[in-house]
Formats: C-alpha cells, structure tokens, sequence
C-alpha cells in the first residue's frame, strides 16, 4: 500500500469527523451561543449545502493547477475552517468555520480519489479508493461517540481543536507521502477553458452513474436519517442504545467500502449491481421486520455494508465515463448530497403522512430500486458500446 494513500485517508478521516460529530455536539454548542436547537441545525444544513457546492466549485477553478497541490490547498483550507470554529466567538463565526470546512469536502474525495487511482496499478484502482474512503467510513463509525465524549469531558470546542490538529497532521503527511507526479487536475479533457472543463457531461454514461449515486445514496441515507426513530418507537431498543447500534451501522460501512472496491476491481457493474440490489433487499426487509430487535441488528449492519459497497465503485465508474476528469468526481460527490437531502425529505414526508417509524426504510428501499433501475440501463448501454 503506498504511504500517499494513508495520508490520504487520513485527510478523509478528518474531514468525516467533522461532518459526522457536530451531530453529538450540537446541545452544547446551542447552550454555548444561546440559540435554539433549529438554529444550532444550521450547522448541519449549512455544511451539507456548501459541500454540494464547493465540490463542484472549487474543483473547476482548480482545474489547471497540479493534483497535490490543489490537496494541500484543499486541506489547509479544512484546518482554517475548524480553527474557525474551535474559537468561534459568536454563533456567526461558528456557521461561517462550518461553511468553509465543507466547501474542501466534495473536492478533497474528488480529486483524491483520482490520486489514490494514480498511486497504484489499474486493476487496483477502487481498491485504492476504497483505502482513501476507510477514513470517511473509519469516520463515520467513531465521528458521533468521539464528539460526545470529547464534548462531555472537556467541552465542544476541544472537539475542533482535536479535528484542527489530525488536519494538520493529513497536511503534512500528504506534503511528504503523495508524489508530484499525481498530475494535474486538469488531465482527462480540461485543459482548454472553462467550456471544454465540461466536455465530460456530454456522456450519458456520465449522466447514469451521477443519476443512480444520487438515488443509490438516497435510499441508504434517507432510511439513516431516522433510523433512531425507528430503533426507539419500532424495534424496542432504549435510547441509550441507539450509539452502539449506529456502531454496527458504521461497521458495516467499513466492511461494504473494503469488500466493494476488492469487487470492482474485478467486474465493476456487476458489483455495482449487486450492492443496489442487496440494499434494496435489505430495505425492504427491514421495513417488514423492524419490530424485531434481533433482526434490526443484523439488517442495520447490512444496511451499511450493501450501502457502501458502491461507493467505490461508483467514483471510478464516472471518472472513467469521463475521461478522467476531476470534476466528474466531485460531482459524484454532489451528487450523494444531493441525494442524502431527497431521501431525508422523502422518508420526513413518508413520516408526517402518518406511515410510521419504518417509513423512511421503505421510501428508501424505493430509491434504492431505482437506482438499481438506472445502474441497469447504464450497465447494458455499456455493454452494447463495447459489442459495437
């Protein structure tokens, strides 16, 4: 494994801690500023909007500049943005830190991703992004219980101030560890102006791969979304149980990520297929039997493991269809934000109609189906093109 990737994944380790652990910080920090608890909810939105958009922003106006040196701008601009909010005097401060911490997020993954593919050999090529994704997923697993505990014992801001110093730390062993020879960013049909920087759009296989990341990511995360809910008022768990439960949730996240790229490196639509097809199954199975503690327990780290399993998957299958070009990649990455919003609203909506706590599993199985759908149609068009 070359050592780039570990820096690299470590960059990812950082910046999932930040998405992930305001969510057990947020009490405390509405206390700090004395703001409501839909006021401290910005936080979350704010970050997730400006994800969406930086992904895509920051990648285009980086296009001529060499990889690593856009990563460790990228980067440094996360340490800047969690220094903001480690002394954030006021609440303003606090939003404006979150905002830009995100706006690194979507191109970190993106451009990352094409360097982790450009450290190894082709054949393994997701399971190198696979390794840069296990921080996010790493992330992900210990993101909630880490804000909590470092928030109870020695107050929020010493979270941030932890997650400032493991960016440090990916700065600069991705300034040591990641070769100049990454390339630029504006390899894979960018090197003209800014129209030619979205040559890559033009591919429908672009289109397909974007269309069922949104609604792949749709249909895990918008069952995620409420899934306390659905442990507390279906299954029978306390609440007191839901932190190791989402526990085996992020586990499985790992074990999907790992096993999913190993799997694409192999036959990648048929992976893709099958982990669309497994989260579909297992989404609807828990919607069926979420009153059953036991068999939540299995079906949540299912869930995570078929949820994840694309992930890989899907980055390289887009930067493919075009070519090779950075912002393909982030815009997968906006593209799973935008999904994780339609399936929230649809699984909230699901809820306020009256259709229960296990709703949300069902519009997410829904999602997932059409995924599946759209992953189909992109995988026979693929076909017919090499037959021809």
């Amino acid at each position: 494994m070359p050592s780039g990737l570990i820096a690299l994944a470590l960059g990812g380790f950082g910046i999932g801690l930040t998405e992930f652990l305001i969510a057990g910080l947020l009490p405390q920090v509405a206390s700090g500023f004395a703001v409501s608890e839909a006021t401290a909810g910005r936080l979350v939105s704010g970050y997730a909007l400006s994800v969406a958009v930086g992904a895509i922003a920051l990648t285009a106006a980086t296009a001529r500049l060499p990889r690593k040196q856009v990563l460790v701008g990228l980067v440094a601009l996360f340490v800047v943005g969690n220094l903001l909010c480690a002394v954030a005097p006021t609440y303003s401060v606090m939003l404006l830190g979150r905002i830009v911490a995100a706006l690194c997020h979507g191109s970190f993954f993106g451009i990352g991703s094409l360097v982790a593919r450009a450290l190894v050999a082709p054949e393994r090529k997701s399971r190198a992004v696979a390794v840069m994704f296990a921080g996010l997923t790493l992330a992900n697993v210990l993101g909630v219980p880490f804000g909590a505990l470092v928030g109870e014992r020695w107050g929020w801001r010493a979270a941030f101030w932890a997650v400032t110093a493991i960016g440090v730390l990916a700065l600069a062993g991705i300034v040591a560890l990641v070769p100049g020879r990454a390339g630029t960013v504006s390899e894979g049909g960018s090197r003209g102006g800014p129209r030619d920087r979205f040559q890559a759009f033009r591919s429908s296989q672009v289109w397909l791969t974007l269309a069922a990341t949104a609604l792949g990511y749709g249909g895990m995360f918008g069952a995620f979304s409420y899934i306390a809910y659905t442990f507390t008022e279906v299954s029978g768990f306390s609440s007191g149980d839901v932190a190791w439960l989402l526990m085996v949730y992020g586990v499985g996240l790992v074990v999907g990520n790992l096993v999913g790229g190993r799997a694409a490196d192999r036959d990648r639509d048929r992976a893709l297929l099958f982990a669309l097809l497994g989260l579909t199954v297992t989404l609807t199975l828990f919607g069926l039997l979420a009153g059953s503690a036991v068999a939540s327990v299995v079906l949540v780290f299912l869930m995570g493991v078929t949820g994840f399993a694309a992930v890989p998957g899907m980055i390289t299958r887009v930067t493919d269809a075009a070519h090779g070009a950075a912002l393909a990649a982030s815009a997968n990455v906006s593209a799973s934000n935008v999904g994780n919003a339609l399936g929230a609203w649809l699984g909230g909506l699901a809820i306020t109609a009256g259709l229960g706590y296990a709703a949300p599993l069902c519009t997410g199985a829904a999602l997932a189906l059409a995924a599946l759908l759209v992953m189909l149609v992109a995988a026979r068009r693929a076909t017919s093109s090499v037959r021809q």
